[in-house]
């Protein structure tokens, strides 16, 4: 729609006057023409979300945008033959055959200046759309917008949740599967877990190697237990996921997870590459407390300042006691969640 303005703009200033209160034709090409694209744009929207979006991300940046611009090609060329049906039935006289006007009417579009203005333009939409996806994707969602927006240029506090989530036994699995092998183990299990971390609005700091640190604003975390649940939704997907992965792999992923919250500062780091960084003794912390796991004989260990912003008759939780962490001059109280 704004093409379509730009143009009629340029037009105007060689002399074409449009009045939109009598100008009918003009009125009746943009009306026409808005429903088009909004037609256009929301089958063409609805393709890439829920049908291309996944496909296309089991791919390589290149390999998606090519075959995002593939099936656009073909997408752009249907629809075309479709809406170009509909527009030959409504003219047509019935004095010559059907079929041949309507193959006229595809010719003379496809070879006007209306296809040169339309085609190229829609395939710089879809890539610019692709190329969103695909950086929403790096930088996890919402954390290209605050990039843009510049939000964390400047450092600032904010108070946060964590989980540091790492793989059990990562060692004896390596030595198992051997170094490639064991690589496509763990881009599974982090695909596989993906669904997840967006269903409970988990936002992926970093991975490092086979551990992963995941984190929550206040609000999102403590809605509907996300930062729990996240958890709990891991472990029965890789429960229910049992057979697929001893037939891939021969073993089954398990993770161990240290939650806590506090306040950290956060700010936008690098030149080159430029990221958002977390520092703060919370991040310490909740890594010291995910180290007990195996000490304490337990998959799931929550701080007690945590525990107590979720205090609620809907979760229950197990004391394991104040205990000393590494690093830390002070106990801290631990506790997991009841079976």
């Amino acid at each position: 729609m704004i093409q379509l303005l730009y143009e009629v703009t340029i037009l105007k200033e060689y002399g074409f006057e449009y009045r939109w209160s009598t100008s009918g034709n003009f009125l009746t090409y943009f009306v026409i023409n808005s429903l088009a694209f909004v037609l256009n744009g929301f089958i063409g929207g609805l393709v890439v979300v829920f049908f291309l979006q996944n496909w296309i991300r089991n791919r390589s940046y290149s390999r998606g945008l090519i075959y995002g611009m593939f099936i656009y090609i073909v997408l752009f060329f249907v629809m075309t033959c479709i809406q170009n049906y509909f527009v030959i039935d409504s003219m047509w006289d019935g004095k010559n055959s059907f079929f041949a006007a309507y193959s006229n009417g595809l010719k003379d579009y496809f070879f006007s200046y209306e296809f040169l203005r339309s085609f190229p333009f829609w395939l710089l939409i879809l890539v610019g759309t692709l190329i969103t996806l695909f950086l929403n994707d790096k930088y996890g969602p919402g954390v290209f917008m605050k990039f843009l927006s510049g939000r964390y240029f400047e450092p600032k506090s904010e108070r946060r949740i964590f989980m540091f989530l790492d793989l059990k036994g990562s060692t004896a699995i390596a030595e198992k599967l051997g170094e490639q092998e064991y690589f496509r183990f763990l881009q599974k299990t982090f695909k596989d877990i993906t669904s997840i971390l967006l269903s409970t609005r988990a936002e992926v700091y970093q991975y490092v190697g086979d551990e992963v640190v995941l984190s929550w604003n206040i609000k999102e975390g403590l809605k509907n237990f996300n930062c729990i649940r996240c958890f709990q939704e891991i472990e029965k997907l890789f429960k229910e996921s049992e057979g697929i992965y001893v037939n891939m792999f021969g073993v089954v992923p398990r993770f161990k997870a240290g939650l806590h919250v506090g306040k950290a500062t956060v700010g936008e780091i690098g030149v080159l590459k430029r990221d958002i960084v977390y520092s703060g003794d919370v991040l310490n912390t909740t890594a010291r407390i995910q180290n007990k796991c195996n000490e304490l004989g337990v998959s799931l260990l929550i701080s007690e300042d945590l525990k107590n912003s979720l205090s609620t008759n809907r979760l229950l939780f197990t004391s394991l006691g104040e205990i000393k962490l590494r690093g830390k001059s002070e106990a801290t109280g631990l506790y997991t969640l009841a079976i």
